[in-house]
């Protein structure tokens, strides 16, 4: 979505007449009411106002970006203006903002407004740019530029859906799917202008697959470059040559990757597993690596269960009264016990959500509903977070194991395998595995571990604190980092919310650290380093 496609002339003031922030967005509004694209004024300014009291949208120097999703928006609009003396709008950076861009996304618009913003924050990062769209003496100069700087930044963009020729294709994704996944793709194609290679990346983020690759771009391309941390959909790359690599390698080693694509001799991948003669395009992806990866897809799709559901749980405790009776805080008030309940529901899903999808990534979709299975009854049986960690593993490869025995069964047989054989034999299996099996032992040693957690002093406490916010912040996004985030999680499982207080703060200090010393000590980094100063931000406050 080109901004020149949202943005009319009509849509536009270059000369705002206003003294505060409150103004502004009022006149902001009555502008966006006039393109006829808004039912209802008074709606949409309040999901506005809704937005500008999580945080500011003045991003700074000098530029506003308001945002609101509504019901009330017909259709995707922007609207701009400039104010030339400027005004507060409580920047990020303090300073008078001259520069406003109002944008409306219809409920249903997913997340339209994020990638026009995102569209928007990037081209608005040079100066010059930015000061001739403020000096614009015409509402058609304002958008000529606005086209041109398009052209200029995505102008590979337009023939990103006929070219079929890129020589050589990349996917990135990330457990999490929200930094690494872009930064291996932006490393990626840094590298490829450098190189002069044609170059398109797929990237699997939290928001779903972008950029996907086409079947004809895939016949054509010479190699295929998997950055990913997590499993993708590779039966569409079989036949091809494929290299295989961490995500960290793809933002790390991005040139290394692009030279082999091109020269060195990578074997061709087969979707059943095996790989032609020569060397290894797995890149012999060792045994740590793979084990890594299946933990990493359970943990991200139990993300939004503990996210979820533990914040819910906190505010039960936020809107309780404790003097009511104190051995139940948290279920004294009908509004406190609503949202303890469905917390606590919610948070109940934990461990069988992150044994369901490590056998899923391990033994396909027939994995799943052995692990999760497999994750309830370790739940139930005391065996906790590590007996779910366990269940996963051993349900994901048995459901491999009877892949391989239960293939000898008639071709005529194979339609009953996933909806009956895989689900019957793995179910009844798992259960006796982890019933008698896993959780007496794991059962046993989760106390032991529960019980010297509750016993530790406040010395031991704050050492432990220390180590593993330590660990968070000495490999952002590593395996040491995410070592130390599973161990907190596992902590909350048991009850022991100090942990994962000591893992937050040390993975919250190094990006609001970086993010200030970008805002008070400017003259020591580069303009691209202080750009990313709101990202830091951003990234801090959110725990990302």
């Amino acid at each position: 979505m080109k901004i020149i496609d949202l943005l009319k002339s009509d849509c536009i003031n270059l000369n705002l007449k206003t003294v505060n922030k409150n103004q502004c967005i009022d006149n902001l509004v009555d502008l966006m009411y006039k393109t006829g694209n808004i039912k209802d004024k008074e709606i949409y300014k309040k999901s506005i106002l809704e937005r500008e009291a999580l945080s500011t949208t003045g991003i700074g120097d000098g530029i506003a970006i308001p945002h609101g999703k509504s019901s009330s928006v017909k259709q995707a609009t922007l609207v701009a203006a400039v104010c030339r003396d400027g005004i507060d709008y409580d920047s990020l950076d303090g300073q008078p903002s001259k520069l406003f861009f109002m944008i409306a996304v219809p409920e249903n618009g997913d997340n339209l407004h994020l990638e026009v913003l995102a569209r928007l924050s990037t081209i608005l990062m040079d100066n010059d740019f930015k000061e001739s769209l403020i000096n614009s003496r015409s509402n058609d100069e304002f958008l000529r530029l606005i086209d041109k700087k398009e052209k200029e930044k995505y102008g590979q963009e337009k023939n990103e859906y006929s070219n079929s020729n890129y020589r050589i294709l990349a996917v990135t994704a990330c457990p999490t799917g929200i930094a690494h996944t872009y930064m291996a793709a932006e490393a990626l194609e840094e590298k490829e202008k450098e190189k002069g290679i044609s170059i398109k990346v797929e990237t699997n983020g939290s928001g779903g697959a972008k950029n996907v690759l086409k079947a004809q771009e895939i016949r054509n391309a010479e190699c295929i470059i998997i950055a990913a941390d997590k499993n993708v959909d590779m039966a569409r790359f079989d036949g091809k040559k494929v290299i295989k690599t961490s995500v960290s390698n793809g933002i790390h080693k991005a040139s290394n990757l692009i030279d082999e694509a091109i020269n060195g001799k990578i074997s061709v991948y087969h979707h059943d597993g095996q790989v032609s003669s020569g060397e290894d395009s797995m890149q012999n992806e060792s045994i740590g690596h793979q084990i890594y990866k299946h933990l990493m897809n359970g943990v991200s799709h139990m993300l939004p269960f503990v996210i979820g559901g533990g914040i819910l749980i906190a505010l039960a405790f936020l809107f309780d009264d404790y003097s009511i009776d104190p051995s139940n805080f948290g279920m004294n008030t009908p509004f406190a016990a609503f949202l303890k309940t469905v917390g606590g529901q919610a948070f109940g899903f934990m461990l069988p959500i992150l044994a369901g999808y490590i056998a899923m990534s391990i033994g396909d979709r027939p994995a799943l509903a052995v692990g999760f299975v497999g994750g309830a009854l370790a739940n139930a049986g005391g065996s906790g977070f590590l007996g779910a960690l366990l269940a996963g593993f051993v349900a994901g490869y048995l459901i491999v194991l009877l892949k391989k025995i239960l293939n000898k069964l008639p071709q005529s047989l194979e339609g009953i395998k996933p909806v009956l054989l895989y689900p019957f034999f793995g179910i009844l299996i798992i259960g006796a595995i982890i019933t008698f099996l896993i959780n007496p032992p794991v059962g046993a040693l989760n106390t032991m571990l529960s019980n010297g957690l509750n016993s530790m002093g406040n010395t031991s406490k704050i050492l432990l604190g220390v180590v593993l916010g330590g660990m968070m912040s000495v490999d952002m996004g590593g395996p040491v980092n995410k070592a130390a985030y599973v161990f907190g999680t596992a902590s909350l499982a048991s009850g022991n919310f100090e942990i994962m207080a000591a893992v937050m703060a040390g993975g919250m200090v190094p990006p609001l650290a970086i993010a200030l010393c970008t805002t008070f000590f400017k003259n020591r980094f580069t303009e691209k380093e202080r750009q990313s100063g709101l990202t830091n931000y951003i990234m801090g406050l959110s725990f990302i």
